[in-house]
């Protein structure tokens, strides 16, 4: 697999860095920049925006993202996933004020276009 590969729309559902198992859903778009790094753009529960950069080797996405709280303050943490197929991401994030016995975790799938779909 490559990175171009990789770019596109996914629908996402995960779940928080913490012991209660908060289960959130989102949408996840991936583009490149000029020197082909990852670009990511997340939206959680349709509201909280996140942003981030990354790159890709061996089947692995690492993306390092911030975002602001609902307390203005910024957040950063690093996503891992692992691409079990161009469609499909599994992953597993963490924040650096988050809950260190714990891990968020993720799973993405792409979003087909009609004309995809007719492939």
């Amino acid at each position: 697999m490559n990175i171009e590969e990789l770019v596109g729309s996914y629908t996402i559902i995960g779940s928080n860095q913490d012991g209660e198992s908060n289960v959130y859903k989102g949408m996840l778009l991936l583009s490149l920049d000029d020197n082909k790094r990852i670009i990511a753009k997340w939206t959680i529960n349709k509201t909280q925006k996140q942003t981030g950069t990354g790159f890709f080797k061996n089947n692995i996405l690492v993306i390092n993202f911030r975002y602001s709280g609902e307390d203005q303050n910024v957040y950063k943490g690093v996503a891992v996933y692992q691409c079990l197929s161009k469609d499909i991401l599994d992953g597993f994030w963490s924040e650096k004020h988050g809950n260190p016995l714990f891990l968020g975790e993720e799973r993405c799938f792409r979003i087909k276009t009609n004309i995809e779909l007719l492939d």
